[in-house]
């Protein structure tokens, strides 16, 4: 039975060349109306945990939440999924330093004006500010990574920078680390304390 899953792969296929029948059959077949174009799959992890908290089924709601690998792909992305392909809405999050990329790839597809929502520097960032300092090395803690975490913190390049800096630098120092702690730090937030720029998305949904 085809699901959200079978599409996303169908739609990232479609954007490395290959061709659009399938993407454009379950499509239709699921009733997709709105794609949430993100960067990486850690902001896919915490949107997904913040769909969870809410009780949300964005997949039920036709919602498509997609990592899309890198801001460079959001022009090919939104020139499949909006106007000029399937016709979806577009929405999703972009970090402020990729603004650009964003209102270029957006509008060379058709779809100047969507709402997309910036994180200050990225969602990681914007989740750790939220959280605090303190909070996230408790997390980290709990997930079994302080000893990683005061390893890194002895680097000489760590010297100098703020707490929450440090904090998200080591975030991406080991593969999947990024995702782990996308959908961590999402579940200890309290419903009030949600980052505006994530708080918008689900508003826009």
């Amino acid at each position: 039975m085809a699901d959200m899953g079978a599409f996303r792969v169908a739609v990232t296929a479609w954007a490395a060349g290959g061709s659009a029948d399938r993407a454009r059959e379950l499509a239709a077949r699921l009733s997709v109306r709105v794609a949430v174009l993100l960067e990486g799959p850690s902001d896919v992890a915490a949107v997904n945990a913040l769909a969870d908290s809410r009780g949300r089924d964005l997949e039920a709601e036709g919602v498509c939440v997609l990592a899309m690998g890198g801001a460079m792909s959001v022009a090919r992305f939104a020139s499949l999924l909006g106007p000029p392909g399937l016709g979806l809405r577009l929405t999703g999050l972009c970090d402020e330093a990729e603004r650009g990329y964003y209102a270029r790839g957006l509008e060379r597809a058709g779809a100047a004006g969507r709402e997309f929502f910036v994180c200050a520097a990225d969602l990681e960032d914007e989740l750790i500010r939220a959280l605090g300092v303190t909070r996230v090395e408790e997390l980290v803690r709990a997930e079994g990574d302080l000893r990683a975490l005061r390893t890194f913190l002895r680097q000489p390049a760590q010297r100098g920078r703020t707490a929450q800096q440090q904090l998200r630098r080591f975030l991406g120092t080991k593969s999947g680390r990024k995702i782990q702690y996308g959908r961590v730090l999402v579940e200890a937030l309290a419903p009030d304390h949600v980052p505006a720029p994530l708080d918008d998305l689900f508003s826009c949904l």
